[in-house]
């Protein structure tokens, strides 16, 4: 049974009478030209293709024998083995060793072999036969041949007709149409009423059906011009962007969560409405291509060019423990590939991506270059469980009054720093002042100026390490960690005593330090003793394990024996690190300090070994967000969890200090004695001790400058306060350093073979030689007049948008495993279209809209329906369920009560209790009022738990690209509509608008009850069949509820929407009663 016919199943009221065939259409039919077909030579491939290529196609790996039938090459081929020398001769059935093997009795030849399930039938062997016997010419793949506009089949002029029919089959797609048609024995029906075409109309443009306003005024219409008008007012409706967005959304595989094991919330739904605002700006396909997949490259990039660009982040992600982050990123990287193939190509990319496609040519090598034009963004594999940090990179989108904060903030931050550099440059009278005034001893006093921690190690109460600043929160020990006798000879005079010996799974904690922000200056330091070269060891941190987090906070690690600093809001794409250049000393205690100047910038991260400032390399320099975070107010020295310890490593005097020391201050903790000479010194004229005592001076003892420096930080403060509140959305953005990509052996990314650089498929046109090799030129390849598949998907999607099923109807599959177009000229005219007219779609859209064969008549005769169930030809107008969007909403908005508002945050309409508790342990927490009535686009889309009303009815999961939704009929579909809350608030929504707006002057009032409600759901009055049955229904339910009033009160409670009318509760739920029975008639819930 058709998966349409379910719902007539709930009703028994019939279907109108067609009208009669109109005779001029049928006296055309002879008159057009043959049609040109997809000829028996791509027949003959695609069963090739389909029986013989996994054995014998581009898959090296999987080839037998050394044959290959997906080449001329290999079809016309000596055969090596046999009774004939060649595989296939053109001409010759007798010679063929093809044919030999397929019609042979004997199993050990027969081919394909009996065990692989995959033997021709009949028809398919005369179809071969055929093929050879006529010359068996070999073609490229239909699809992957340039895009050529044929030319139109002609018509004879024709006299004017009353119903104007003539004029309409003079449209392009009729004539295409009209074309095949005699070849099946079929004729075109009449147009459909003009009630029926509106809704159909209404439905395909808004997602919405006509208002009984709008159906009033069209039938009114009498003009010929009449049917354009509402054709160019509904593509002209701000509807239609939502309209189209939705199977886009499913394209793009978008939610408004992350999936997998935790599936939590994240904000992508900008780029929803920007897809909104797209479609309803005309924007060009090739354009929306173009910023979509690279508008971050484009010549001066927009903010939504930028944010189009996070077509390419929706895939899921994972922050499941114990989740290889590399791993995870070649999964990101692999989606990305996919879904442009799918949703732009048209072609199963995935089936390359562990080997050579078994059926297209595309390589496992092509898949890899085709990746390596999405492996270059700064990205981490996992995203943070602790935080709320947005994976970068990202694209901020303040709020225009944020906007204006923000550049406040950032101008009073301006003005507070050159308001220090003026403080500093005023304060060397003062210092010289001081210098002639103060003793050395005071000069060394500074080193506990802003010291907020000093850990001896020399003892342990308990656990506990006392800290030495007068009130200072004492750190605590693991069990692991312990303290030894020391055998450091350099340094301050506590260099006797004992230190830290740490294990590298124990650590020491101090919750000093545990608030300072990216705007604090810091300095940390201490002594550190290493036994061997670390690959990777955690020295000190403040932060959760880097793989929970995205390495939110700050920290020294110890990277390939380097000193590696970090702060970090969510690495790599939004922090700062710099690493030594040179090795950390092995087997000496070395004094190593961090200074941090609050600065944000890379530039005001510094390591100090042995008190000198070390060369570094900057490895990242973007951090514009709290470095904040994560539920860790605490340093911890030696060890991370799910990360590598200082094993062996020890570890004395650590200091914490809330400012940036001066150089000068941390040469001097490791011999205080250094101040001292270098006031001697200075005093002696010498400039440059001069110089760092100045330093020091304007750091902890002149009270301007220090004040000057607490203004700068409470400016970067006041700044970052409004910054983490903007709102941001991952997006695309370029590397400066191009990442490497290799071919990954079967698909695992643990196994990187040879190196590969991005480029197109190498059996499709290849990159004009000045395009960049990035996404912008992949871009431009895409949307070039040569390459023969965008134009043919796009014009796929736009024929099904508004035909029901594409020409072809494997929307997501143009390769060799797809279906053959049903009509290859028509596909190709409109993609031609699209090519010649800028890529306008609304103007092809028109096109179809305007042609006979959209406006026809569904209602066909039993014969034409047995020749073609799936109406694969056209020969009747396109009736189908309507989308589980559509259905919703139209019933929303035929009550009055659809929120009309375009875009904004997802929202949460009724649900069923409990089901995101089960998945992922969150709550639900149900929108209430005019919330739960926005559009079905605009619910919340949980990957592990979607709306279970939307699965029902179709909608995918989006946990990848779908490009063609399925149809199944189910009794659960019926129970949706019957009982599910938003239902029977439509319901009782129109039950209220009908009584309100039936006409009061009518003779039976029942029938004007009906014929409203009909109006509302259907676009049309009731029959006279149809006004019997509901007229019936409408005083069952009477009786019923007047034998139980405290029912219909039940009933009309549920849900939030309430009528203000007094409508007396028995006729008021009588009447919502039978809105649902309409809710759920066939000609409700499809189009006819």
């Amino acid at each position: 049974m058709h998966a349409l016919h379910a719902h007539r199943l709930i009703c028994s009221l019939p279907l109108r009478c067609a009208a009669p065939l109109l005779g001029f259409v049928a006296s055309l039919l002879g008159l057009c030209l043959p049609a040109v077909a997809v000829g028996q030579d791509d027949q003959a491939q695609l069963l090739l293709s389909d029986r013989c290529n996994l054995c014998h196609g581009p898959d090296a790996g999987s080839r037998e024998a050394d044959l290959r039938l997906d080449t001329a090459e290999g079809v016309f081929a000596e055969s090596g083995s046999g009774e004939h020398d060649y595989i296939v001769v053109p001409g010759k059935l007798e010679e063929s060793e093809l044919m030999r093997r397929i019609l042979t009795d004997d199993p050990s030849e027969k081919m394909p072999p009996p065990e692989s399930n995959l033997q021709l039938s009949a028809d398919e062997i005369e179809t071969l036969r055929t093929w050879i016997a006529d010359g068996a010419k070999w073609q490229t793949h239909w699809s992957f041949r340039p895009i050529q506009s044929p030319p139109i089949p002609p018509l004879p002029e024709l006299a004017e007709a009353a119903d104007s029919t003539p004029r309409r089959s003079r449209n392009p797609v009729d004539r295409f149409i009209a074309a095949r048609l005699p070849q099946q024995g079929l004729t075109p029906t009449a147009p459909a009423d003009r009630a029926t075409l509106l809704r159909r109309l209404s439905y395909d443009l808004t997602g919405l059906p006509p208002s009984p306003e709008e159906v009033a005024a069209f039938l009114a219409d009498d003009s010929p011009l009449a049917y354009q008008r509402q054709v160019d007012r509904l593509l002209a409706s701000p509807r239609l962007g939502e309209r189209l967005a939705v199977p886009w959304m499913d394209a793009a595989r978008y939610a408004d969560t992350y999936g997998y094991q935790s599936d939590v919330y994240r904000e992508m739904w900008p780029w929803r409405d920007w897809v909104i605002d797209a479609f309803n700006a005309s924007m060009p396909y090739d354009e929306f291509l173009v910023q979509q997949i690279a508008g971050d490259l484009i010549e001066s990039p927009t903010r939504d060019s930028i944010l189009a660009t996070a077509f390419n982040r929706h895939h899921r992600q994972t922050n499941e423990g114990g989740s290889i982050e590399e791993e995870f990123h070649i999964e990101y990287v692999a989606d990305r590939v996919n879904t442009l193939g799918t949703a732009v190509l048209g072609l199963t990319l995935e089936c390359s991506r562990c080997h050579d496609h078994k059926y297209d040519p595309v390589s496992q090598q092509d898949y890899y270059q085709f990746f390596a034009f999405f492996n270059n963004i700064d990205e981490f594999g996992l995203y943070s469980h602790f935080t709320n940090a947005v994976p970068t990179p990202t694209l901020w989108l303040p709020t225009e009054q944020q906007t204006q904060q923000l550049d406040a903030a950032k101008a009073a931050l301006q003005t507070a720093l050159e308001q220090q550099r003026r403080v500093r440059q005023e304060s060397h009278t003062r210092f010289e002042t001081w210098l002639d005034d103060k003793h050395a001893e005071v000069a060394d006093e500074t080193l506990n100026t802003d010291l907020l921690a000093d850990y001896r190690f020399d003892a342990a109460d308990k656990n506990v390490i006392a800290n030495q600043v007068e009130g200072g929160k004492p750190g605590t020990l693991a069990t692991g960690a312990k303290l030894s006798d020391s055998d450091r000879q350099t340094g301050s005079p506590n260099a006797a005593g004992k230190h830290l010996s740490l294990t590298g799974e124990d650590s020491f904690k101090t919750p000093v330090g545990g608030d300072l922000s990216r705007d604090d200056p810091f300095t940390v330091a201490a002594w550190l003793k290493v036994d061997h070269r670390h690959e990777r060891a955690v020295v000190w941190h403040r932060s959760r394990a880097w793989t929970d987090a995205g390495s939110r906070g700050i920290e020294l690690l110890i990277e390939e024996g380097r000193l590696s600093a970090a702060v970090i809001h969510f690495w790599p794409g939004n922090a700062i690190r710099v690493v030594a250049d040179d090795p950390l000393p092995v087997d000496r205690w070395a004094h190593v300090t961090v200074r941090y100047d609050g600065s944000s910038m890379a530039a005001g991260l510094q390591i100090f070994v042995d008190g000198t400032a070390v060369a570094t390399t900057t490895i990242r320099d973007c951090l514009d967000r709290t470095a904040n975070g994560g539920g860790v107010n605490e340093i911890a020295v030696g060890a991370r969890f799910r990360d590598r310890g200082l094993a062996g490593g020890e570890v004395d005097e650590l200091r914490i200090y809330g400012r940036d020391l001066s150089e000068l201050e941390i040469s001097a903790l490791l011999d205080a004695r250094r101040v001292s000479t270098t006031m001697a010194a200075a005093k002696d004229g010498d400039d440059a001790a001069r110089a760092a005592l100045w330093q020091l001076y304007c750091s902890a003892i002149d009270p301007e400058c220090r004040q000057a420096a607490e203004q700068v930080q409470a400016a970067r403060k006041k700044r970052s306060g409004i910054v983490d509140k903007i709102r941001e959305v991952m997006v695309m953005e370029e590397m400066p350093e191009v990442r490497e990509t290799f071919l990954l052996t079967r698909g695992a990314y643990d196994a990187p073979a040879e190196r590969v650089e991005p480029t197109t498929p190498a059996f499709l046109p290849p990159m004009q030689d000045d395009w960049p090799q990035n996404r912008l030129g992949l871009a431009k390849w895409l949307v070039d007049r040569r390459n023969p598949l965008t134009a043919r998907v796009a014009a796929n999607r736009i024929w099904a948008s508004l035909m029901g099923r594409g020409l072809v109807s494997t929307a997501e599959d143009f390769g060799r495993q797809g279906e053959l177009p049903s009509h290859p000229q028509l596909l190709d005219w409109m993609a031609a279209q699209l090519h010649d007219y800028q890529w306008d779609v609304k103007r092809l859209m028109r096109t179809i809209l305007l042609s006979h064969t959209y406006q026809q008549s569904s209602v066909a005769d039993p014969e034409s329906r047995e020749i073609d169930p799936e109406n694969r030809w056209y020969a009747r107008g396109a009736a189908r369920r309507l989308s589980v969007e559509m259905i919703r909403d139209g019933g929303l908005h035929a009550a009055g009560l659809l929120d009309n508002r375009i875009g904004g945050p997802p929202v949460k309409p009724y649900q069923p209790e409990g089901l995101w508790k089960e998945k992922s342990g969150a709550a639900y927490k149900r929108d209430v009022g005019v919330g739960s009535h926005r559009r079905s686009m605009y619910t919340i889309w949980k990957r592990t738990s979607p709306p279970p009303s939307m699965l029902i009815f179709d909608a995918p999961d989006r946990e990848i690209c779908v490009a063609k939704r399925q149809l199944t009929q189910t009794p659960l579909q019926a129970l949706v509509l019957l009982n599910d809350e938003q239902a029977v608030e439509s319901a009782r929504g129109c039950a209220a608008r009908a009584l309100r707006d039936f006409d009061p002057q009518a003779a039976d009032r029942d029938r004007a009850i009906v014929d409203r409600l009909c109006l509302l759901l259907l676009g049309r009055s009731a029959d006279a069949r149809e006004g019997e049955i509901l007229h019936d229904v409408l005083q069952q339910q009477r009786a019923e509820f007047a034998a139980n009033e405290a029912a219909a009160k039940e009933f009309l409670a549920v849900g939030d929407y309430q009528s203000s009318d007094g409508f007396e509760p028995i006729e008021f739920a009588a009447v919502t009663t039978l809105a649902q029975a309409i809710m759920n008639y066939a000609p409700c819930v499809r189009q006819n």
